[in-house]
């Protein structure tokens, strides 16, 4: 070994596509599948696991840009790995799939660091905090009020208090029917519980500053993307006319988006599997913290619990129903949120703590 330990063998990359369990849809986008590209990292005999939720095309970016420009690196300078990264795109353009290819491989380089250390990625990151808030996060437009019930009363039976739906269904063409889903909601997970509400950027600014000041009512304390998240401007005016914390930045793909934006929110949000891995989204918390601000993590839990529970200003991660369903199904190891936390790293197991089911991965595998 050198001062970086083993040398990276090599990357594999795996597509899976994964059925929702029922039509889902948020304000302004409808699925009925979620793509994961999962990444392998070797170096001997020790693997790392790390994977991005997007188009199978970027399975395509790891091989041709990626797997070139980090084989052969030793295997602990994960940083140097992904500045390398961040060089070998310059010409593909670094948004969008591009940035998710180097995020996952970023994520798998980090497992497999501790892996090589056989230690708890929170452990070789140096912990924060012994427990990582977690809220509910689903609530989909196509939800029947019998679902949504479902799956709210659900959560709190696992002992979750924070909630969160979708709202701003069409666009904002319905705004009747998010008032009555939101009230629903409070009703279900009762009077002390924390209410969450997204709407993808589905309002009008204007529109979203008369939402927002009517759900005060109900006692929402988060307005997610009221406005599209490209619009800063309006972002900032919804957070200064409304009572609720406005939180955006799950399309960062870059440190200085989050840049731009922590002026604008009351609380920045950041994805590890978009923003260029856990290197960037561990950047991403200090930029949040010299803006006197908090730090969310946006879905892929699993990808993000480790790294939460090593920064001081994070306010919670979220525990994304497509996700969680899928990553329980995938890997053993899979974290428990009872009591409305998880405890990344307390059963000793090194990196992310998770094994992959080789039989489960290929029932989806598409490439």
């Amino acid at each position: 070994m050198n001062g970086g330990g083993p040398a990276l063998d090599g990357l594999d990359v795996q597509v899976l596509e994964i059925p929702t369990d029922g039509p889902e849809a948020d304000g302004t986008l409808a699925w009925d599948s979620t793509t994961m590209v999962l990444v392998t990292a070797r170096a001997g005999e020790a693997t790392g696991l790390g994977w991005t939720y997007g188009a199978p095309a970027t399975a395509q970016a790891v091989t041709g840009l990626l797997a070139p420009a980090v084989t052969g690196r030793p295997a602990l300078d994960v940083p140097a790995a992904n500045e390398a990264m961040a060089r070998a795109v310059r010409n593909a353009g670094r948004p969008g799939l591009v940035a998710g290819a180097v995020s996952a491989v970023d994520v798998a380089l980090w497992d497999l660091k501790a892996r090589l250390l056989d230690l708890p990625l929170a452990r070789l990151l140096g912990a924060a905090r012994d427990e990582v808030p977690v809220y509910g996060s689903g609530g989909f437009t196509t939800y029947s009020d019998h679902r949504l019930a479902e799956q709210l009363t659900g959560w709190s039976r696992q002992g979750l208090t924070r909630f969160k739906i979708k709202i701003g269904e069409g666009w904002g063409g319905d705004e009747q029917r998010d008032l009555r889903r939101t009230e629903r909601a409070r009703t279900l997970i009762g009077e002390d519980a924390e209410l969450y509400v997204d709407a993808n950027g589905a309002y009008t600014r204007k529109q979203a500053v008369r939402i927002g000041r009517t759900l005060a009512g109900p006692g929402v304390t988060w307005f997610e993307e009221p406005v599209s998240s490209d619009d800063l401007t309006g972002l900032a005016l919804v957070r200064d006319a409304v009572t609720a914390d406005v939180a955006a930045g799950e399309y960062g793909y870059d440190l200085p988006y989050f840049a731009r934006m922590a002026p604008t929110v009351d609380c920045l949000q950041a994805d590890a599997t978009r923003c260029g891995g856990l290197t960037v989204w561990l950047r991403a918390a200090a930029l949040a913290e010299a803006h006197g601000l908090h730090l969310s993590g946006h879905c892929a839990p699993h990808v993000h619990a480790h790294a939460a529970a090593a920064i001081p200003n994070l306010r919670h991660l979220e525990w994304f129903h497509d996700h969680v369903r899928i990553e329980h199904l995938l890997f053993d190891g899979a974290l428990d949120p009872a009591g409305g936390g998880i405890h990344p790293g307390d059963d000793g197991a090194p990196g992310l703590g998770l094994t992959l089911r080789p039989q489960e991965a290929e029932r989806f595998r598409t490439h």
